[in-house]
C-alpha cells in the first residue's frame, strides 16, 4: 500500500503543476509583449501562417531556470 501512497503524491503534484501551467498560459495572452518579442519568427503567405516564438521561449527558459534554481537551492 505504500507504493500507492507514493504514486498518489506524484499524481497530485503533476496535477497541481498542470493547473498552474494552464493558468499561466491563460494569463500569458493578456500580458503585453509576451509572444511578440523581436526575434520571434513570423511567416505569413496567403492563407498560411507560421509562428515560432524562439526569443520568447529563450526568455521564459531563462526566467524559469533562475526561479527554480532559487527555489531548489541546497
Amino acid at each position: 500500500m505504500e507504493v500507492f501512497q507514493g504514486l498518489g503524491k506524484i499524481i497530485l503534484i503533476i496535477g497541481a503543476v498542470m493547473v498552474v501551467l494552464g493558468g499561466i498560459m491563460l494569463l500569458a495572452g493578456k500580458i503585453p509583449g509576451v509572444g511578440r518579442l523581436p526575434g520571434d519568427i513570423l511567416v505569413q503567405r496567403g492563407n498560411f501562417t507560421f509562428y515560432f516564438p524562439i526569443v520568447t521561449m529563450l526568455v521564459l527558459s531563462l526566467l524559469l531556470t533562475l526561479i527554480l534554481n532559487a527555489v531548489f537551492r541546497r
